[in-house]
């Protein structure tokens, strides 16, 4: 053990990433259809390596859960502002039954077991992980006019309950979003989250890493020309009626030649036509048969993202640019359409508005043209933009100095909470400017994991220690006093969730649920089982709504117990 604890001594950042190793190792393991989870497994793991006495700067838990907290609010920023207005109140009122409920807990549990002010207040942030009530309830207890040594021992016990509850805190508020929820609900998050994205995703398709479909719409194929003989170039792509076509390459007598719309085509040519698979199948009843290949055919297509920027195109209806832009379509074809990461419907009524993101594929040369007209086209990176993200953290971490009193109880974000308005911001912002801000989805996810697992395992390195003791000392009165603090308001937000609010989509039920109690590595296990982002809308709102409802208990748990 002193072995031990000298290496964490020397290089406390050890004990960090052992923690983080040994939980993800343990939250691999199925028992039935509980799995505890990477979170709370490095959570279990911080707390027995904190027992070999572990000292870890406070800094490094700020900085990874504003590293995590920022990656969520960015991926979810373009949904989030949509989603604002009347579809927000069923969050607002799942934070403030949370807030009402955990409160009048705690006062009837201090009450029945005659728990002192600082005690309950303690017990209140530990058990509904908000360590903002540290400071309101201890600020409240100075202001009671009682006897300096009074005050002193209320104001210790408020660091003594929440050393004792909050690491069942975290790891309860996990067990209840991520097992009790869909136990209630009687299904699984992960079906609930592909379901609401098919819904978003407006029927389009879309392939993991790896993925592609066994039918491509776009195909190009060669035919050797027979039946089409005297006819232009022109005159066979407009026999397509099905789906548009384009004549991209022509071979003639063993030799490339140039294409144009006026060329007229000669027995024996042979063509590549590249089209909509329901305008090239049965092409061969009007060409010719059809080859498999021809020295000097092959070309290379591609696909492109194009921010649409010209005045000419936004604010028109696809029926319009169609129209407007026959000539300069030829060998480009629309894959879809996106807003804010959201398809739109391919329909004549759809209305292209500026920064909108029209995906096309054809020759370079022709996607070139294309984005001379339309605007910039996004080339795929691997690389983040460190200026962007940079300056939206500094933000958001400014933002969270930020302290707004009213009275004498200070209300703030805090750090976590300006990351998140930070990161919902400037995702919106690059939804609207794609051509900055990019952040591979490989590194948000590592942002995301990394800054969650680590903060919680920072959590448990640093109050375990301290946690146990005090359990062993105090009996478990606290800790079981806790214990009911971070269930029952849960449970009784979960019912009201389900039967008056009508929530029907687990995934979006439990981000709800874990926003309302700040419960940060609940919604970490809540975005791994869902697969998907959609979690997050509803997380973003409660969570903001839950860090001022949850801080006001501070001083009213002081006022009643």
């Amino acid at each position: 053990m002193n072995y031990l604890h000298a290496i964490f001594q020397q290089s406390p950042e050890i004990a960090l990433f052992l923690a983080l190793a040994g939980g993800y190792w343990i939250g691999k393991f199925q028992f039935g259809k509980f799995q505890l989870g990477g979170v709370a497994g490095s959570l279990l793991v911080a707390v027995v390596l904190s027992q070999v006495g572990v000292t870890i700067d406070n800094g490094i838990k700020t900085v990874l859960f504003a590293l995590f907290i920022y990656a969520v609010g960015f991926e979810s920023g373009p949904q989030f502002f949509r989603s604002l207005g009347r579809k927000s109140i069923r969050e607002i009122v799942m934070a403030a039954v949370l807030a009402l409920s955990g409160l009048a807990t705690v006062v009837v549990l201090a009450k029945i077991f005659s728990l002192d002010k600082g005690l309950a207040a303690g017990i209140a942030a530990g058990g509904l992980t908000q360590s903002a009530i540290i400071g309101t309830a201890s600020s409240a207890i100075g202001k009671l006019g009682l006897p300096a040594d009074q005050t002193q021992t209320l104001q210790a016990n408020v660091a003594i309950g929440y050393a004792v509850t909050y690491i069942f805190g975290s790891f309860g508020a996990i067990l209840v979003c991520v097992n009790i929820l869909p136990w209630f609900m009687g299904r699984g998050i992960r079906d609930d989250a592909v379901k609401a994205e098919a819904e978003m995703l407006a029927g389009a398709q879309v392939f993991g890493p790896g993925e592609s479909a066994a039918l491509p719409d776009l195909v190009g194929r060669l035919f050797t020309v027979e039946k089409a003989a005297g006819r232009t170039v022109a005159d066979l792509e407009a026999s397509a009626t099905a789906a548009p076509i384009a004549v991209e390459r022509i071979k003639r007598k063993g030799s490339i030649v140039g294409v144009d719309p006026g060329f007229v085509l000669e027995r024996g040519d042979i063509v590549l036509v590249v089209g909509r698979r329901s305008g090239v199948v049965g092409l061969e009843a009007v060409v010719g048969p059809e080859l498999q290949a021809s020295d000097g055919m092959e070309m290379v297509l591609a696909t492109r993202d194009v921010v649409v920027a010209n005045a000419e195109f936004a604010g028109h209806t696809v029926s319009d640019i169609i129209e407007a832009t026959r000539d300069l379509r030829h060998g480009v074809f629309v894959l879809s359409v996106k807003r804010g990461g959201t398809p739109l419907p391919l329909e004549a009524k759809t209305r292209i508005e500026a920064g909108d993101i029209v995906t096309v594929y054809g020759l370079q040369e022709d996607l070139q043209r294309i984005a001379k007209r339309v605007g910039p086209v996004l080339v795929p990176s691997d690389k983040t933009d460190f200026v962007f993200h940079g300056l939206g953290i500094v933000v958001g971490l400014l933002v969270g100095l930020l302290v707004v009193r009213i009275g004498s109880i200070p209300l703030t974000l805090g750090s976590g909470g300006g990351a998140l308005l930070a990161g919902l911001a400037f995702g919106w912002y690059r939804s609207r400017n794609m051509t900055l801000g990019n952040m591979p989805t490989g590194a948000s996810t590592l942002l995301r994991d990394l800054g969650l697992a680590g903060f919680v395992a920072v959590v448990g390195l640093q109050s375990g220690q301290q946690a146990v003791h005090t359990i062993i000392e105090s009996g478990l009165s606290i800790f079981l006093i806790g214990v009911a603090v971070t269930i029952i308001p849960m449970l009784i937000t979960m019912a009201v969730g389900r039967y008056v609010l009508h929530y029907d989509n687990v995934a979006v039920f439990a981000g709800s649920l874990s926003g309302s109690r700040s419960a940060n590595p609940a919604f970490g296990e809540v975005l791994d089982k869902a697969g998907n982002s959609v979690p997050t809308t509803s997380f973003a709102i409660t969570y903001a709504l839950a860090n001022v409802f949850l801080t006001l208990l501070g001083p009213l748990v002081v006022a009643l117990v």
